[in-house]
């Protein structure tokens, strides 16, 4: 077109003549997928209140032992992996950036799900989850404010508090419904359960697919990224295990915090990537995020299928899986890891 003023969105080509950027139909799709798979994370995080114990739940609330070793591990040995990995690959300042913005961000819903199918603590799991969002409000710009400045300033690093407070509402309201179905309805909550956990897991595995689809023409980025990509949640996964261990955890909620150390939000990490760096900068980190999810839901996959298969042939071989319970509720410091007492006995 042929004007004096130009669309804000326009490229100007020559003079007044005007061209409009052609619209890019990732983005659209993008966003449909997002609110599509927000109101399906929804749904299923509704699915596992109704698995939510209400007196252990709050148990976790007024006591958070268990709850402050999860901070730990997220908050404290996450955001320092980042920093070390970082300097250890000497990747691009910015790639570096990027890797640390995964590491201090809260943990995220999959953890949940994948809790379940592994008997973990459901009642510490969503605990530690709704917690994680909430300290992230505060937490994230401290993290990346000591571990960025190395690279870059990091006030031109964007938090996205308004995907963060989303983020919380899509976690906190569901569950309360779940716990409050399960109060009234038991039994329905039971079915409800299965039938949400079992479309949990296909969502995890539509939302690595379509990820991959859609920025299918960002894959092409340095090698250390992807090493990067696949160390980093394993070490999250066994660090996380290790201290929950070593606090004197019993075996399921050492699974528990394990997988909410390992398993990050990397949908809030895109977003915060996409807010923060331009379009060329976009080029050279925007599918670590992807790499990211993509190896911590193989490698938690992993994991959550050994131990199903471990728990079948004990079953099979007349053997009672039996893991302690600590009496005294988790959030009491412990004395010693006796109190992760892990034992078999045959019938």
């Amino acid at each position: 077109m042929d004007t004096s003023a130009c669309s804000s969105n326009a490229t100007i080509c020559n003079g007044t003549s005007c061209v409009l950027h052609e619209k890019n139909p990732n983005e659209t799709l993008s966003v449909i997928l997002s609110t599509v798979i927000t109101i399906m994370l929804a749904l299923v995080m509704f699915s596992m209140g109704c698995n939510v114990d209400l007196p252990k739940f709050i148990s976790h609330i007024k006591k958070p032992w268990g709850i402050f070793v999860g901070f730990l591990c997220q908050f404290g040995i996450m955001p320092l992996t980042g920093f070390l990995l970082s300097v250890a690959f000497d990747i691009l300042p910015i790639q570096a950036v990027a890797v640390l913005i995964i590491g201090c961000c809260p943990g995220g819903t999959a953890s949940n799900i994948l809790t379940y199918w592994s008997d973990g603590d459901m009642d510490l799991s969503i605990s530690m989850t709704t917690c994680s969002t909430m300290l992230a409000l505060g937490m994230m710009p401290l993290c990346l404010y000591i571990y960025t400045k190395m690279w870059t300033d990091s006030g031109s690093i964007r938090i996205p508090y308004d995907s963060l407070g989303i983020s919380l509402v899509a976690l906190v309201i569901p569950i309360s419904v779940g716990i409050v179905v399960k109060q009234k309805w038991p039994k329905k909550a039971q079915i409800i359960l299965k039938i949400g956990s079992i479309t949990g897991l296909i969502l995890i595995v539509v939302i690595a697919v379509t990820g991959g689809i859609l920025y299918q023409g960002s894959w092409i980025i340095r090698p250390k990224l992807w090493i990067i990509g696949t160390m980093f949640p394993l070490i999250g996964y066994s660090m996380g295990f290790f201290l929950a261990w070593i606090a004197g955890q019993n075996w399921q909620r050492c699974r528990t915090v394990s997988l909410e150390t390992g398993m990050q939000n990397t949908q809030l990490c895109s977003t915060i990537i996409q807010l923060s760096f331009s379009i060329e900068e976009l080029n050279h980190i925007f599918t670590f995020p992807l790499i990211y999810s993509i190896f911590q839901l193989g490698m938690a996959g992993i994991l959550v299928g050994t131990y199903v298969l471990y728990k079948k042939c004990a079953d099979k071989n007349n053997v009672k899986f039996v893991e302690s319970d600590n009496n005294n509720t988790e959030s009491d410091p412990p004395i010693g890891i006796q109190n992760g007492v892990f034992s078999l006995h045959e019938d």
